[in-house]
């Protein structure tokens, strides 16, 4: 009977998977590696230097096509403003944002400690043990890579793994200068300093998980929402 019911759910599972490649659209790869050239084309070129903004506006489309949220400041006082909106809009959520963990950047310590907000809690670098217990991360991003609206996060820099993989919502500051085009520019750059990172994370949206009958699920295993805050102006 055991070994009946055992093949009886195999043969859903197995019945669910044809059914699902079925229903989907046999790939052509030339027509989808054209297809996406076509698309990249219209903003970027490949070894050709593009202007900043350009940069920008790809790596906004391409972050919130993934259900990111992508904020453009012009200034460090509207990050500081921009922290504020967002904060005190999840805070009327389920997901509070009353706990607040940030990465131990000096700067983005300064940043937050200018936010308006009511918070629960307040800490920077909180341990492995600790993190779990905060609504909200906040780090610095190393770098963007435009073409696909990724982050790109360098622990040796700062120490931003654990706060921007546990919390419910991560909040990353980006310098509209440190977007590059692709990938392969993004490690180049990063190559570039004294000490080359044990540890590089990227990150393309909110976490996103799929399981064997392909529903995806997203913040399991990592932030339900992600915001950046792309800072045009390094000056001030």
């Amino acid at each position: 009977m055991e070994e009946r019911s055992n093949r009886n759910s195999r043969e859903a599972i197995f019945e669910s998977i044809r059914g699902a490649l079925a229903a989907s659209k046999v790939l052509d790869a030339k027509e989808s590696e054209l297809h996406h050239a076509a698309e990249a084309a219209a903003y970027l070129q490949p070894g050709i230097k593009h202007d900043v903004a350009s940069l920008v506006e790809l790596f906004k489309e391409n972050l919130e096509a993934v259900d990111g949220h992508c904020i453009i400041v012009e200034t460090r006082s509207d990050v500081v403003q921009a922290l504020y909106e967002i904060i005190n809009k999840l805070q009327g959520t389920y997901l509070k944002a009353k706990r607040i963990a940030v990465s131990d950047s000096s700067e983005i310590e300064r940043l937050v400690n200018l936010v308006d907000v009511d918070v629960d809690t307040f800490a920077v670098a909180p341990t492995a043990s600790e993190v779990f217990n905060f609504d909200v991360g906040i780090t610095y991003a190393q770098a963007g890579i435009a073409e696909t609206g990724t982050l790109v996060l360098d622990s040796s820099r700062e120490r931003n793994r654990l706060v921007s993989l546990v919390p419910p919502v991560h909040i990353a500051i980006l310098n509209a200068s440190s977007i590059v085009q692709t990938l392969g520019e993004a490690l180049a750059t990063l190559r570039q300093a004294e000490e080359v990172s044990p540890i590089i994370t990227l990150v393309t949206g909110p976490s996103r998980t799929a399981d064997i009958e392909l529903t995806l699920a997203i913040g399991v295993h990592g932030p339900q929402e992600l915001y950046v805050i792309v800072n045009k102006n390094l000056e001030e």
